[in-house]
């Protein structure tokens, strides 16, 4: 019985696919006969080789990439030899485990909103955020109608962040949400912000002015704008 124990040990040389533990045993075999491994440090089971493209450790790394590099969804889906089903769920997986970024106080921060639309150009939506000027990092956005709620929702980050300074275009709406005494609204005052604006076009397919792609929901817009922006806080 003893050494009928040790040989089921065997496969201790396995690292976990969950948590990297050594502490690996062997669990029988799947239904295509691929020998399974259990971690007794997680309690996971796991098997080495999987015949599923889905269940590759490097997966999410590999949608991250792809997606700030401008590949639409079903392109993502074909290079990775995933379905398009599994990579819509996988992104906005990959984006509820980004937090967001601390912010700093007494900074110079850009507003601005840039348009698009959802499933119909009759549905236009915006993206409203906000980039601070010296480290051009983007602190907070929100994704939805050009409204004082929608703004508000970034601005009061800045607000409780005590900003020094911030600058926007001429919106009415700024007016109203924005202290007078640092609110700004002089020419090339959003310079960074309108540069950026570009950047997002160009690196974001569905983003795009003359494209085929566009988004069907304003949850999987805001996750592919979350690992856009924020993506390297997770990796």
């Amino acid at each position: 019985m003893e050494n009928r124990t040790k040989c089921f040990r065997i496969g201790v040389g396995i690292k976990c696919s969950y948590c990297q533990s050594g502490n690996c045993i062997k669990n029988g075999k799947t239904l295509n006969a691929k020998s399974r491994y259990k971690c007794n440090s997680c309690f996971k089971r796991f098997i080495l080789n999987y015949t599923y493209n889905a269940y590759q450790s490097n997966l999410n790394q590999q949608i991250i990439i792809l997606t700030k590099e401008g590949l639409g969804i079903r392109s993502t889906a074909r290079v990775l030899d995933i379905s398009a089903t599994t990579l819509l769920k996988r992104i906005i997986s990959i984006a509820n485990k980004i937090p967001r970024p601390f912010i700093s106080k007494g900074k110079v921060y850009e507003v601005d909103e840039l348009r698009t639309y959802i499933k119909s150009k009759n549905r236009l939506v915006w993206i409203v955020y906000a980039l601070e000027r010296e480290s051009w990092k983007i602190v907070s956005f929100n994704v939805g109608a050009r409204t004082n709620k929608t703004l508000k929702a970034v601005l009061t980050t800045l607000q409780l962040s005590e900003a020094k300074s911030i600058y926007t275009d001429g919106l009415r709406n700024y007016k109203y949400l924005i202290q007078k005494k640092i609110h700004k609204v002089i020419r090339f005052g959003t310079n960074h912000i309108e540069r950026f604006n570009l950047n997002l076009r160009i690196h974001l397919k569905r983003l795009n002015r003359r494209t085929i792609c566009f988004s069907k929901s304003p949850v999987l817009l805001s996750a592919v704008l979350k690992i856009y922006f924020w993506s390297e806080l997770i990796i």
